[in-house]
């Protein structure tokens, strides 16, 4: 393996990162969010030059895109991470044995983890955040898109880590090579668990390919139902909100799903969205009424419109005649991130909540809220679509595991 020795190195730096107290922790993250503000032209600069080699209407170029006041988040995140309670030495359970013997279970660092991702610079700076308050050291595999920015944040990283005295090899980015990923996915030993964060294709790859332990951080098909009892005015604005704040990120809405009794207001729910030229692949029946309505961005559904993870300026419309046909609906094409409800009728709410399948479900509320720093988790690794271990906004809690501590006095066991 060519990259045998910087695994080895990263192995071994994060031996001693798990025993650095919690304020010289905090101390690090600081210095890096004031280095994030006071960089940000180095930084812009070599976005830019990724930028350049990127057409404006990629969905990824909204991704790759940083911006002074990015950056200026950025940073505040980070302080936010700071800011928040170590995750490290929490005791889950503890007990005495009838034999005398005493148990206790406490946190713990995994140790190495690895971050498989696409064009999203900001997760360089997101995961090196989490990985360090946490106590894990992190080897980073970012998509050529970005390389220009992961280096420079990187080479910013390291400069800090350098000043406090912390090995370098704390972090460490590979090359932006499919060769690299290869690499990583089959580091046996040195990489404790792998997170993917992309589309369909890469966790996919990385699920199928990896020989080292995979936390499946699912691709984004988001369904929000506007139930026979929804508010119109409530509606607009969720509707709005979820499908063009960020067209490219995962918990943008992709299918409005309408109860058939409010059809009619159809046109009215996807008024604002014809500001924002969002083209509405609508079934036969939306289809008539927005066509009638006159909304100028209208295509006939296929089959593929649904199940679909746009990240553009694109929405489908699927009309149904009840929460029972909703509900089949995302089972069949949602991808298990993140779906809502527009209803003022708790119970069917309530319903709804129970019955999705999905890590984030939402009553009269916005999917684009489904965010590490919107939970109130500082920031986040990804977003969790599988069952077993974590699932939903992944941040602090979820890259630590746990370790049994027993304690005795001489006891043997019969």
């Amino acid at each position: 393996m060519e990259l045998k020795e910087t695994f080895e190195r990263v192995k071994r730096a994060s031996k001693s990162l798990a025993l650095l107290g919690e304020e010289q922790r905090n101390a690090v993250l600081l210095a890096v969010a004031d280095a994030i503000v006071s960089n940000k032209a180095r930084i812009l600069r070599a976005n830019a030059r990724d930028l350049a080699k990127m057409p404006k209407e990629n969905p990824l170029y909204d991704r790759l895109l940083l911006t002074e006041s990015r950056l200026e988040g950025i940073a505040a995140d980070m302080r936010n991470v700071a800011a928040l309670p170590s995750p490290l030495g929490h005791v889950s359970m503890q007990k005495t044995l009838p034999n005398g013997l005493r148990l206790c279970r406490v946190s713990v660092p995994f140790g190495v983890i690895g971050m498989i991702y696409e064009a999203r610079p900001n997760v360089t700076f997101d995961v090196f955040s989490l990985c360090f308050k946490s106590g894990n050291a992190c080897v980073l595999k970012g998509g050529k898109d970005a390389d220009e920015s992961n280096r420079e944040e990187v080479a910013i990283i390291h400069e800090v880590l350098a000043r406090h005295g912390i090995s370098t090899d704390a972090v460490a980015l590979l090359p932006a090579t499919h060769e690299a990923t290869g690499e990583m996915l089959g580091a046996v030993g040195y990489i404790d668990l792998c997170i993917p964060r992309g589309g369909r294709k890469l966790i996919d790859f990385v699920r199928d390919t990896a020989r080292v332990p995979v936390v499946e951080t699912g691709a984004g098909v988001v369904n929000t139902y506007f139930d026979a009892e929804g508010d119109l005015e409530m509606g607009k604005a969720i509707i709005l909100n979820a499908k063009t704040r960020r067209v490219s990120v995962c918990n943008a809405l992709d299918c409005l799903i309408i109860h058939r009794e409010r059809i009619g207001e159809l046109p009215a729910l996807c008024e604002k969205l014809a500001g924002e030229h969002v083209t509405i692949y609508a079934d036969t029946e939306a289809y008539r009424v927005l066509h009638e309505s006159g909304y100028p961005y209208l295509e006939q559904a296929t089959e593929e419109s649904f199940g679909t993870e746009f990240m553009d300026y694109k929405l489908a419309v699927k009309t149904v005649g009840s929460i029972d046909e909703a509900l089949g609906h995302i089972d069949r094409h949602g991808s298990g991130h993140s779906e809502a409800i527009i209803t003022q009728n708790e119970q069917t709410a309530r319903q709804f909540q129970a019955r999705v399948d999905a890590a984030c479900v939402y009553w009269n509320a916005p999917t684009s809220f489904t965010d590490g720093a919107q939970f109130g988790l500082g920031a986040e690794i990804g977003i969790s679509t599988q069952k077993l271990g974590p699932r939903g906004p992944m941040a602090l809690e979820e890259i630590t595991t746990y370790k049994w501590i027993i304690e005795g006095q001489g006891q043997t066991r019969p």
